[in-house]
């Protein structure tokens, strides 16, 4: 049996910003996206109101939070030390549906500025995996509670 070789947490970073970079994805790109993304959230009529409430008149310290997010997710760039669990938890008003419109906005915005399809789908899986679990961790397992044990 041949063991597969160990590779540093170095190494991995560097495949992960090589694969990245082979996407067209890099910083400029990050900005790009969330720059766009943020500013079709906050004009959408349902959740622009939700953000507002929460973010206020610190735009561009969540739009600076959020770039250092994704490129901590799409190129493993480690810049990004948020909690987004207590974060989202804290505002009663947000709906487990929501999350459709925030993927929905999201993909949008990909495809319209999207430098390859492989990116649209890289950023996708990521996306649909947090909102996932950031909808678990707030909402819980649909039907669980209802279980008899």
């Amino acid at each position: 049996m041949m063991e597969k070789p160990v590779r540093s947490a170095e190494e991995r970073r560097g495949e992960i910003q090589a694969s990245a970079a082979a996407m067209g994805i890099d910083d400029a790109y990050i900005s790009i996206l969330v720059d766009t993304f943020y500013k079709r959230i906050h004009d959408h009529h349902l959740i622009g109101p939700i953000f507002d409430k929460a973010i206020g008149d610190n735009w561009d310290h969540h739009l600076g939070k959020m770039k250092d997010f994704w490129a901590s997710v799409a190129m493993n760039a480690g810049r990004y030390s948020g909690k987004p669990v207590p974060a989202h938890k804290k505002h009663m008003e947000i709906q487990s549906w929501h999350f459709d419109i925030w993927l929905a906005l999201f993909r949008q915005t990909l495809e319209d500025t999207a430098p390859s399809p492989a990116a649209v789908a890289y950023f996708m899986e990521r996306a649909e995996n947090i909102a996932q679990s950031l909808q678990l961790a707030m909402f819980g397992v649909p039907g669980l509670s209802e279980q008899k044990v």
